[in-house]
């Protein structure tokens, strides 16, 4: 018998009013799999996201994590074994570098050595200096610093699945492209079941094993880009020719590596 994914949702609905921001959605993201979530503005991506760890509840449907319904689950809890990365980082201005990556192996009680511990073993994971970056304020960091960050804080309790929302959008170009090989490298050693939302179709396929296509709180389609290569939707065949286009007119402007 196959195992259950990591998670799953079962004709999952939810509304803000008028549209429905998620509509009969039923997709499973496997365990150890890294699943990107695109789609325009308003197509449902955040709900769906944020539905799986209760920070918003769902009206419809059966979300379940690691084989148990969410709606049995206390949230709190839910949350702190559930890592979360935000598009900015969301880090606590007035805490240090340190603290933030710490704050939730605090709140489950662990012991001060321990978190100290935990926290140097995560900025070098993370590729961050701890002599130079521990005792900083997030004011201090670069962009690209900030989401180092806040990918440590969301590995901190050691989960098994991270949710990211755009979590490198607002990077400069080489910071984002950086930071994304780094997460990709991060989410196989450590064994991660990862899903991101993104709106780049072009991040998607070079970072996820599989992606899922939302539109107005629709799943259209979801597969490997091969896969969705076949869909016969407009919309998925339109975003997967975004990244050929790009491919084409770089292929023009740019000369050919050993070129003289």
């Amino acid at each position: 018998m196959p195992p259950n994914p990591a998670i799953s949702y079962r004709h999952v609905t939810k509304s803000f009013g008028p549209p429905k921001a998620v509509d009969d959605v039923s997709l499973d993201i496997d365990e150890g799999e890294f699943l990107a979530i695109v789609g325009e503005s308003g197509s449902g991506k955040p709900t769906l996201l944020r539905l799986a760890n209760r920070l918003i509840e769902v009206d419809g449907g059966t979300i379940m994590v690691e084989g148990e319904d969410v709606r049995n689950a206390d949230p709190v809890a839910l949350r702190r074994c559930i890592g979360y990365v935000f598009q900015s980082g969301g880090l606590f201005p007035h805490l240090s570098v340190a603290d933030n990556i710490g704050i939730t192996p605090k709140l489950l009680g662990e012991p001060a050595a321990a978190i100290a511990t935990r926290v140097d073993e995560l900025l070098e994971l993370v590729q961050l200096d701890r002599t130079a970056h521990r005792d900083r304020l997030p004011q201090a960091l670069s962009g690209g610093q900030r989401q180092r960050v806040g990918v440590a804080r969301a590995l901190a309790a050691r989960p098994r699945i991270v949710l990211m929302d755009e979590p490198f959008g607002a990077l400069d170009p080489l910071t984002r492209d950086a930071l994304g090989d780094d997460y990709r490298t991060l989410h196989r050693k450590l064994g991660l079941t990862t899903v991101m939302i993104t709106h780049d179709m072009t991040e998607a396929i070079l970072l996820a094993d599989r992606i899922a296509v939302m539109r107005s709180g629709k799943l259209l389609a979801q597969g490997t880009p091969a896969e969705l290569s076949n869909s016969s939707d407009a919309y998925v065949l339109e975003l997967l020719r975004t990244p050929r286009r790009q491919v084409e007119r770089l292929s023009t402007l740019l000369p050919t590596s050993g070129a003289a």
